[in-house]
């Protein structure tokens, strides 16, 4: 969720960029590539959602999968013990257990998955030895647990009612439409830092345009899409807009803990598919919340 007149990097400080080099323009990215990118799999995501919705499931599988990888590869270069083979299992099973058992098969995965994930870190040394940092270690993996693969199985749970195609497009274009309008504000208005303890490039102007274009953005899909109400598009629009930027904010914040740039290489323009998905994830709990109860 960009609010900012650059993507956040979480790191301290940029490495100089050599001469060689294209630099970056205003944006802070390549541009071109990150547009590209963003097209193909926006045109994609829509395709499955129009003609295919339940194709969405493994869809979000895969994405759980990789980004998990991704962040717990990092975790590990930062001296992280974090037992990924239970985690992304698990995590597998929180998505799928959604077909058939809705919101108790993905809960029940997720306290299943932090069990065997507790006593598989209890026992990465072997009977005889006590493991090093396991509070450390378990308290990060019980967050990226929730952090990833829960957060995506309420995704997958907006596409499973009659309407569910579309209930998970207005998520997207609430999230989509809030980061070009606070990249834009960012870019041509950005003065005010926001958190710059955090991420020094986030502007309040950044934010303003957030609000203003997912909060229309929003009431738009809900009366065209969903033909609910409008003013179900407003605590909608809200909500995306203050979770996607906070969800940016925290991954941010853990890139900064860890001194790097990106999760991952994975996406040209963007770095990692985790860089992409850290503010549709709370953006999903919280566009799942609001439609369950409102529409």
């Amino acid at each position: 969720m960009a609010t900012d007149t650059v993507p956040d990097d979480g790191s301290p400080e940029d490495p100089p960029i050599p001469t060689t080099e294209k630099k970056p323009g205003r944006a802070g990215r390549d541009l071109p590539a990150a547009v590209a990118v963003g097209a193909f799999l926006g045109f994609g995501v829509i395709a499955i959602l129009v003609w295919a919705p339940l194709g969405w499931v493994p869809v979000v599988a895969v994405a759980m999968a990789v980004a998990t990888f991704e962040v717990v590869r990092r975790l590990r270069e930062g001296g992280y013990s974090i037992p990924i083979i239970p985690l992304i299992v698990g995590g597998q099973a929180i998505v799928w257990l959604t077909w058939p058992y809705g919101e108790e098969g993905a809960l029940g995965a997720f306290g299943g998955t932090v069990v065997v994930c507790m006593i598989w870190r209890l026992l990465s040394g072997g009977l005889k030895k006590a493991p090093e940092n396991y509070l450390r270690d378990v308290t990060a993996t019980i967050f990226l647990t929730a952090w990833i693969p829960l957060f995506g199985a309420f995704g997958v749970l907006l596409v499973y009612p009659e309407d569910g195609g579309w209930r998970v497009l207005c998520l997207m274009l609430g999230v989509v439409f809030s980061d070009i309008g606070g990249y834009a504000a960012g870019v041509l208005f950005g003065k005010h830092p926001m958190v710059p303890a955090i991420s020094p490039k986030k502007s309040w102007e950044g934010f303003v345009g957030s609000l203003i274009f997912g909060t229309a953005a929003s009431v738009f899909a809900v009366a065209v899409l969903l033909d609910k109400p409008a003013w179900v598009g407003i605590p909608l629009g809200l909500m995306l807009v203050i979770t996607g930027t906070l969800g940016d904010l925290i991954e941010s914040q853990v890139k900064r803990d860890l001194g790097i740039k990106d999760m991952g290489t994975l996406l040209p323009g963007h770095g990692g598919l985790m860089d992409r998905l850290d503010s549709v994830l709370p953006s999903a709990v919280a566009t799942w919340i609001v439609l369950t109860l409102l529409a």
